[in-house]
């Protein structure tokens, strides 16, 4: 049973009220909250659902665990402790002020060991249905227009070529599972070593080969300053008229009005999105209307696989530091040479030198 909130002298963990319904369920299922109760952690949800947390929600807490709410700068206005780590529950950061958390010694966690198949599940998911026009046919027999189901030929996946924008955890994960299609792999990632892309058996190329020579795109990257419209008019312009393209990313990485033209004046064959620029999208967005498009409020790859998967990845980095390890999952490297962090972990962090969970 989770506990009624801070008691001094313990651990103490917030989950941000956006993981509750109006019933006071947890709308994820099980995120292996008991995990904690078996550890003797005192944890509670915070009191109030908020875009942004703030001082009155986590003032004296240890850890939180989040989901939805920013973390900003004025996050720690006012904080007379701030709280050792903050657990994400997903894989995106973009919402949190990494410099504001390093100043403040605070840790910053994701869980790409949570998320890491159902997206890539999800993006499969989306391809197959952009590529068999899965919605498109799904009205037709709601409508009565079975004797159009001709219009709505697909495309085969096999022996195709899938193109990647970013070869990270998640997307490794995905080209696995489309070996048994034996479709050819080409990906952009900066980042990514020579040799882990061979042992893949995928070719690195850069991000305009990809957009040109790929049948489908996949956006798979981070969203960076680096990344933010790495999908533009450009790029589109490059893509056959029978490619499609999917984000399973962020929205911002795809210039979404580039996009909407692009499939407008039909350059580009069809799209799959889980992501929008902004979100919700309006109800006049284009894309609504669009026949040739495959939508998901994202949400893509929320199963009971993903609650497991994520918050036990979250729930094992508050564990770590509630016994003074690391937890794996820091983004925010830095924090590690913060004198206050060590300090209050118990342990020397500078350079790493804390142990790491693996």
């Amino acid at each position: 049973m989770a506990g009624p909130g801070p008691v001094d002298g313990r651990f103490t963990v917030g989950v941000s009220r956006d993981f509750l319904d109006t019933d006071g369920r947890n709308v994820w299922g099980d995120i292996r909250l008991s995990e904690l109760d078996a550890a003797g952690i005192d944890w509670h949800y915070l009191p109030r659902d908020t875009d942004e947390l703030l001082a009155t929600d986590i003032d004296g807490l240890d850890a939180v665990l989040f989901a939805a709410p920013a973390v900003t700068a004025r996050t720690f206005t006012g904080l007379t402790r701030p709280p050792l780590l903050f657990a994400r529950f997903g894989v995106g950061y973009d919402s949190v002020d990494l410099d504001a958390c390093t100043r403040h010694g605070a840790l910053v966690t994701i869980t790409p060991d949570g998320a890491r198949r159902p997206v890539a599940t999800a993006a499969l998911t989306m391809l197959l249905a952009v590529l068999h026009n899965v919605p498109a046919k799904d009205r037709l027999v709601r409508e009565g227009r079975w004797s159009e189901r001709e219009q709505w030929m697909g495309l085969g996946l096999t022996g195709r070529r899938v193109g990647l924008l970013g070869l990270g955890n998640t997307a490794r994960d995905l080209v696995g599972l489309l070996r048994p299609f034996e479709v050819e792999v080409i990906a952009y990632d900066p980042y990514c070593p020579a040799e882990t892309a061979r042992e893949l058996g995928v070719r690195l190329v850069d991000a305009d080969a990809v957009m040109a020579e790929a049948d489908a795109v996949i956006v798979m990257c981070v969203l960076t300053d680096e990344t933010r419209h790495l999908v533009d008019a450009r790029r589109l312009s490059l893509m056959k008229p029978s490619a499609v393209l999917l984000n399973v990313a962020r929205g911002p990485i795809v210039d979404e009005t580039a996009l909407i033209e692009a499939l407008r004046a039909g350059r580009v064959r069809g799209a799959g999105l889980d992501v929008f620029e902004s979100e919700p999208p309006g109800l006049d967005n284009p894309l609504l209307g669009m026949d040739n498009v495959v939508l998901s409020p994202h949400s893509l790859a929320w199963t009971d696989e993903m609650s497991a998967g994520n918050g036990g990845s979250a729930v094992r980095a508050i564990l770590d530091v509630a016994t003074g390890r690391l937890p794996r999952f820091v983004v925010n490297r830095d924090v590690l040479g913060h004198p206050g962090l060590s300090e209050r972990l118990g342990v020397p962090t500078r350079y790493g030198r804390a142990e790491v969970r693996t």
